[in-house]
């Protein structure tokens, strides 16, 4: 997937909510979606045009405590939005 800059969070399971809330109320920037579960780890999928915002407010998180920047998971499969987008 080419169209999107993806960046990779791990972060405390009570925070996945917040996480996803946040980047949900700019609309249109990206689009957040879990790789583990079980792990925490989620990537945030930005549009190439607001990147810059997108890494400002991870910034923030990382500050706040909210969250790291990490690696996919090790069985990650390169598809970005999951198993259901494979047809």
């Amino acid at each position: 997937m080419r169209d999107v800059v993806p960046i990779c969070l791990r972060l405390p399971p009570r925070e996945i909510a917040y996480v996803k809330f946040l980047f949900e109320s700019y609309e249109g920037v990206a689009v957040v979606r879990t790789l583990d579960r079980r792990a925490a780890t989620l990537v945030v999928l930005a549009a190439p045009d607001f990147a810059a915002e997108v890494h400002a407010v991870v910034e923030t998180l990382i500050a706040e405590g909210a969250c790291e920047v990490t690696q996919p998971p090790a069985d990650f499969d390169g598809n970005w939005l999951g198993p259901e987008a494979e047809d």
